[in-house]
């Protein structure tokens, strides 16, 4: 799907939609407690339904009605399963440890760029803890239990692999400690998992390196839950100057600091580092684009093996509406000179297709977003809240 967007200032107030960095992580939860919970999450997007459909294969029930999903825990799991994960890296790294420490077997599959994406540190993770892999990439199929025990894994490669580990050793007879190698990055992300599984009464014992789920734990429902507001979607309309309500500054997002890394834009000349919010660097470049000034991302090597190799690909659809920018190996400098418009590619990338529409509402000319269905992996309703804030956008 294309979509062309006249230039017209964005205006008015829309509601956070929620986050589905929570949503994935109170869904897995939800699915391993005591009993049933109701998960308030009025929206939800491909990559949560990845984890719905991946649980759902496990043996929970899950159905979503009225802005809710209403899971039933699985009680029984099989012993071989089938999982597939989509283009969800999240479902991908958080269930392969909670599935291994239920099922015998199981057979992982994914699409589009996710098989490309970084996996082998946990994969060697589990297989110090008793499971057994056909291969280091997907597709793969797995044999034996994962059972826990002291877990030794590097923490500047993905956060998602320490909450994969933390949701699953409640699962496992002994817990276990997951201890870093290396400095984290996206700590911020564990925080939210922490949170997460607050909810569900297992709380983790927290190191300065290292996190231990000691024997007994188990996942208690609370029987309703309600996912946050999502800092990482409503950075686009944030960026574009639109209020977002909906949004806790208590959140443990790291995204939250969104507000403070758009001041810094805009007295000029700003150096932001990107280690905590790498997802950020979309949208914090379509506003450095009319900063007037000169921006420099840095720390955000991660982003190569996104969905897109994203600091390629946001310094490509700046360049396409006539911007200037230049790629760093571990981040972006972006020159605050406006844009005319142009045609741009989202390169499958929901953040890329969301950076370019609000970049789009203040060029000087139209500008035409092609792929601009890859918003569906995050934010289905983007296009609608885009034009409810004056945005005119229509597909060709």
């Amino acid at each position: 799907m294309n979509v062309k967007i006249t230039p017209h200032p964005l205006s008015g107030s829309i509601p956070a939609i929620p986050s589905k960095s929570d949503v994935h992580r109170l869904l897995i939860c939800a699915a391993l407690a005591d009993r049933g919970t109701e998960i308030r999450c009025p929206a939800v997007s491909e990559d949560i339904n990845a984890t719905a459909e991946a649980l759902s294969a496990l043996g929970a029930g899950i159905e979503y009605r009225d802005g809710a999903f209403f899971v039933e825990p699985v009680s029984a799991p099989p012993r071989s399963v089938t999982i597939d994960c989509g283009e969800s890296g999240s479902t991908l790294r958080f269930m392969l440890p909670v599935v291994t420490a239920l099922c015998e077997r199981a057979e992982f599959s994914g699409r589009g760029r996710l098989p490309e994406r970084p996996i082998k540190e946990l994969i060697a993770a589990l297989e110090s803890g008793g499971v057994r892999f056909s291969s280091d990439r997907l597709p793969f199929s797995t044999e034996g239990l994962f059972r826990g025990g002291l877990i030794s894994i590097p923490g500047n490669i993905s956060s998602q692999y320490i909450t994969g580990l933390l949701l699953a050793l409640p699962l496992t007879s002994d817990g276990g400690e997951v201890r870093l190698t290396t400095p984290l990055e996206s700590a911020s992300y564990v925080d939210v998992t922490l949170r997460a599984m607050s909810h569900f009464v297992v709380k983790p014992l927290v190191g300065i390196d290292r996190w231990t789920v000691p024997a007994g734990e188990r996942y208690v429902s609370p029987l309703k839950a309600e996912a946050d507001g999502d800092w990482s979607n409503a950075a686009f309309f944030l960026a574009a100057g639109v209020d977002v309500t909906g949004l806790d500054p208590d959140s443990p997002q790291g995204d939250r600091v969104i507000l403070n890394q758009l001041r810094s834009i805009r007295r000029n000349d700003a150096v932001i580092s990107l280690a905590d919010t790498p997802d950020s660097l979309p949208a914090l470049a379509a506003a450095a684009a009319y900063s007037g000034g000169k921006t420099v991302f840095t720390d955000a090597s991660r982003l190569r093996l996104k969905e897109s190799d994203r600091i390629k690909s946001v310094r490509e659809m700046l360049e396409a509406l006539g911007g200037r920018a230049e790629e760093t190996a571990d981040g972006l400098t972006v020159y605050g000179t406006g844009l005319r418009g142009g045609t741009v590619s989202s390169s499958g990338d929901h953040r890329i297709a969301m950076a370019a529409a609000i970049a789009g509402a203040y060029a000087s000319d139209e500008t035409v977003v092609c792929g601009a269905e890859a918003v569906k992996k995050s934010y289905p309703g983007f296009w609608d809240d885009f034009r409810k804030l004056g945005g005119i956008a229509n597909v060709i």
